[in-house]
């Protein structure tokens, strides 16, 4: 099965490759486009079409994994069929936020449309699938139970993961870089431990994203827009889930994993809300936004979130091989690596603004010097 999976892989990488190229054409008929604005970091206009590319070759790429299901009659001793009832909420689910944001896309929907689809589908994991988060581990301490906030928990978790995705789907090539990098240590994670339907979804996303984001690298030629964002969120969400369920990994492995896109969200949203601002407004007050804006630019900070995608997957495989002492100081020590990421962030933004006024300061400076000459 796993020849079958790489196979199928390289086929749905070549298919959005081939799509997201053909969106990037100015002769396409279907093109929607992403207008700058004082919100944005780019400054040109840019279709944002690319999450059909991801969404339809990761169809077609299940479809050929159902059939090869079928004609051989595979069944996985952790899962099930792979594409049994789980599967088969798993796909329905993500497409309802497709279907949702591809409205959103084309006409534009109020937030609480889109908002009440989102915690309608993550309900549908939850409830519909049984997936539960039933408790969170404080390694070396305690495993708190969730008992009755299990399901509401977990709810919550797809659903910030949806919207989290979307908040920071905002840079040349930064969430499908994500995507690429956090699905492929998922996909080993779920490889080592059995877990045949994770794995297959994970290495189909990797595959997907990887064909998107040769396009989506800075200078980008597009963008995944909402269609893209929110079905990847939904399902690194959902997935996450099903592998604390099911006892693949704890709670703290997907949130290392994706912990670039989480703690750059999470603190954001957290000081945009002590300010009392309206959350769900476009913005550039991200961490990564600030650093583009303070005169890194898209491809160094890009390759730096890489980097930094690349250490918290390393980190979250050694958490889930190590005993409780050891993840301890794993959480430990990256939640004191992210404030000081935090702090260098605020130092870089404050020198380029004592850079910036010391400029202006010379400018009328210059200007009579020049003056006095003439």
């Amino acid at each position: 099965m796993n020849a079958v999976l790489i196979v199928t892989a390289g086929l749905v990488f070549l298919l959005s490759f081939v799509i997201t190229r053909y969106l990037c054409s100015p002769a396409v008929r279907f093109r929607l486009l992403d207008h700058p604005n004082e919100r944005s970091l780019h400054t040109r206009l840019t279709p944002r079409t690319g999450g059909l590319a991801i969404v339809i070759s990761l169809l077609v790429g299940l479809f050929c994994m159902l059939v090869w299901q079928r004609v051989c009659g595979i069944r996985c001793e952790t899962t099930g069929v792979l594409f049994g009832g789980l599967g088969f909420w798993l796909v329905s689910q993500v497409l309802l936020v497709v279907i949702v944001s591809f409205c959103d896309d084309i006409i534009g929907l109020p937030v609480a449309i889109r908002f009440g689809v989102h915690i309608l589908a993550a309900i549908g994991i939850v409830l519909g699938a049984g997936q539960v988060i039933e408790s969170i581990p404080l390694p070396n301490v305690a495993t708190l139970p969730l008992g009755w906030m299990a399901i509401p928990v977990s709810v919550l978790f797809i659903v910030w993961m949806t919207n989290l995705y979307n908040f920071m789907d905002g840079m040349d090539g930064f969430a499908g870089g994500m995507t690429t990098i956090g699905f492929g240590f998922l996909s080993y994670l779920s490889w080592a431990g059995g877990h045949y339907m994770i794995f297959t979804f994970s290495v189909l996303l990797a595959a997907v994203t990887s064909g998107f984001l040769l396009f989506n690298l800075p200078p980008a030629r597009v963008f995944m827009g909402d269609v893209g964002s929110t079905a990847l969120g939904f399902l690194a969400g959902a997935l996450a889930v099903v592998g604390v369920h099911d006892k693949l990994f704890d709670i703290w492995v997907p949130l290392l994993i994706f912990s670039p896109f989480g703690v750059d969200a999470t603190a954001t949203l957290l000081r945009r809300l002590g300010r009392g601002q309206r959350v769900w407004r476009p913005h550039r007050e991200h961490y990564y936004q600030r650093l583009v804006l303070s005169g890194w630019g898209h491809r160094k900070t890009v390759f730096s979130e890489y980097v930094l995608m690349v250490a918290a997957g390393v980190s979250a495989l050694i958490y889930a091989r190590v005993g409780t002492q050891a993840r301890l100081v794993i959480l430990i020590t990256w939640s004191c690596l992210y404030f000081l990421i935090g702090c260098g962030i605020h130092w870089i933004i404050g020198h380029r603004r004592r850079l910036d006024a010391a400029d202006s300061d010379a400018a009328p400076d210059m200007n009579r010097h020049n003056s006095i000459q003439i």
